[in-house]
């Protein structure tokens, strides 16, 4: 099961980060990063109390995923 979640995530950093780089061509690597971020936190239905946890998680998948673009 984690396994398939972490799979979905991966991808869902995936786009997460093309949508960045789509939007914010011209912005630094870190902005692009948190626009990435927030981009997968606001697609996924989680209460808001996890949210700040998730972000510092997804904060790495972000980074595994840009080595992928």
């Amino acid at each position: 099961m984690f396994k398939n979640l972490k799979n979905t995530i991966k991808d869902l950093a995936y786009l997460a980060v093309n949508y960045a780089e789509n939007k914010l061509s011209e912005s630094s690597g870190q902005e692009k990063k948190q626009l990435a971020i927030n981009y997968i936190v606001n697609k996924l239905a989680i209460s808001p109390v996890f949210k700040p946890f998730l972000i510092i998680i997804f904060s790495n998948f972000i980074d595994k995923s840009i080595e992928k673009v």
